[in-house]
């Protein structure tokens, strides 16, 4: 069984326990990842990725999608959700912070109001987040409303649509410089 690893630490900069962060439950597609790492270094937040993963953190693709930002990003792999759970407690459940992304149930992201502390969910491209978690905590399932001839968004626009208007509507967007 593999364990939790640290890979990157943002600049030397430690996040509190109210900062966003971003998790990717078995991510399948390195430039999703990729991409989902240089949204997490553009807004300094933490990205949580839960194995099994369907490429190597050492793909070409992973890097080439997250550019030059790589050593900004401060990312941790975890071996599976259980022990993502555990680690995200820092004193505190973590279930009560969690919002889960679904293509089809949950709240309007539009509609949900957020503290600056969520830990933001999201499930691999081909399935989605596995329906016992969706079943395990519906109230705080959200959804980026489509139209019903589409299966999905793309796992990485979702989570920049979502990212920023978490960030927005908790009064934490990155101030430009």
């Amino acid at each position: 069984m593999s364990q939790t690893r640290r890979i990157r630490m943002s600049c030397g900069e430690t996040y509190e326990t109210t900062h966003m962060q971003i998790v990717l439950v078995e991510p399948e597609i390195p430039q999703n990842t990729g991409c989902a790492a240089r949204l997490a270094s553009a807004t300094g937040t933490r990205l949580h990725l839960v194995e099994p993963l369907g490429f190597s953190l050492d793909s070409r693709y992973l890097k080439r999608a997250g550019l030059d930002y790589w050593p900004d990003v401060d990312m941790t792999v975890h071996p599976d959700w259980s022990t993502l759970v555990s680690e995200l407690a820092e004193g505190r459940p973590a279930e009560s912070r969690l919002r889960l992304f679904s293509a089809r149930c949950g709240e309007s992201l539009f509609e949900a109001s957020f503290r600056g502390d969520e830990i933001l969910v999201f499930g691999c491209e081909s399935k989605g987040l596995p329906s016992e978690l969706l079943r395990q905590f519906p109230l705080q399932c959200l959804t980026v409303p489509i139209l019903p001839n589409v299966r999905s968004l793309n796992l990485a626009n979702t989570v920049c649509v979502a990212l920023y208007t978490a960030l927005d509507r908790s009064g934490r967007l990155p101030v430009a410089p």
